[in-house]
């Protein structure tokens, strides 16, 4: 993170509270902001502190299924500096070296950092599109909210099984070896052929490790990254529900609620500004103005940024902030990256075998 990143963060995050003050003011009810009641905020911070509990889980659960012993603690502090370091980085791209150093720090070995971060990724796709294809039946033909959160599921999908299956290839083929001439051809010198090669190769190793992983400890793990996906979009029913109860609860009302904060959630990853550079606030207007109720609207945009976004920040701050902010300066004394040093591994998949075998 160098001055002109933090620059950008900077004119992103303002970005951001101007295109607020902006759906807010042109969506301001004649009777006044109105105040959520203290019941409101209880159930919006019991959901945060569910959703964040689950996804720690989620992380530690796997970890040890695949024989890596890690706390509960450094579960929730790997979360909280992704968090953090995603919220502030452009493309969120600081996200997992600041994972990574967390796990440095509680003394994970390197081949252990990778598989951690690779199951992360692999239940997050799978339990979104598990959450996604009940949500899609459950609220068939109640708009294109739904088209929306299928297409948004299917290209997620595509890209993260694309990419893993062009990685799982490459690793079967040239994890060791020379540049072959399609690398050099798009400008690849065999220094930084050989990092490749050694993610490939923490690849390899991940997947050979997942087959051998504790069936019941990764059961456990999927069920926790299903409650994650299914707290993380709770906010915004319960915030507009309890704040107006006069709101009728039923699927039609629901749907919107549900489906667009999710597609927001997962569709926001693709823009490139820090936090979305206003894109999230402006999309919220356009697609719920009509699914909230006016006297509340701007309230429920407020309260639902700062409980799904703002609050993480700060949260993240105060349990990693040290953390996450090593993990984005150009120098953090960290030598050992992901992409290995060493590899380890293979060596880490023998062993869990031999584990099993014994």
């Amino acid at each position: 993170m160098s001055w002109q990143r933090w620059l950008v963060t900077a004119l992103s995050f303002a970005l951001m509270f101007g295109t607020s003050a902006w759906v807010v003011s042109s969506h301001w009810p004649r009777t006044g902001m109105p105040w959520l009641a203290w019941p409101v905020h209880a159930a919006a911070l019991a959901t945060v502190t569910a959703e964040l509990c689950t996804r720690a889980f989620k992380i530690q659960a796997s970890a040890r299924a695949c024989g890596i012993p890690l706390t509960f603690g450094t579960a929730l502090r790997v979360c909280l500096a992704g968090d953090l370091a995603a919220a502030i980085t452009p493309a969120r791209a600081g996200a997992e070296p600041s994972r990574f150093l967390v796990l440095a720090e509680s003394g994970t070995n390197a081949a252990g950092r990778v598989l951690v971060l690779f199951l992360e990724l692999f239940l997050e796709m799978w339990s979104l599109v598990l959450v996604c294809a009940v949500l899609a039946i459950a609220f068939r033909g109640r708009g294109a909210s739904v088209s929306g959160l299928l297409a948004l599921v299917g290209g997620y999908s595509t890209l993260v099984l694309g990419v893993g299956a062009i990685g799982w290839f490459l690793s079967r083929r040239n994890a060791n070896g020379p540049v072959p001439s399609w690398a050099r051809r798009v400008g690849m010198e065999s220094g930084r052929w050989r990092a490749v090669q050694r993610t490939l190769r923490s690849l390899r190793g991940a997947v050979e490790s997942l087959r051998h992983a504790n069936p019941r400890l990764m059961g456990l793990a999927f069920g926790g990254s299903v409650l994650h996906v299914l707290f993380k979009v709770a906010t915004l029913p319960l915030l507009v529900f309890l704040g107006d109860p006069s709101f009728p609860v039923t699927m039609d009302t629901l749907a919107p609620l549900v489906l667009w904060p999710l597609a927001l959630f997962y569709g926001g990853v693709v823009v490139p500004a820090p936090g979305g550079g206003g894109f999230i606030e402006g999309a919220f207007a356009a697609t719920l103005s009509t699914a909230i109720p006016a006297g509340i609207f701007a309230a429920a945009l407020l309260w639902w940024r700062f409980y799904t976004f703002y609050l993480y920040i700060l949260i993240g701050g105060l349990a990693a902030g040290d953390a996450a902010l090593r993990a984005l300066r150009p120098r953090s004394g960290v030598r050992d990256d992901a992409v290995g040093e060493v590899d380890q591994t293979s060596a880490a998949g023998a062993a869990l075998r031999a584990k099993d075998r014994r």
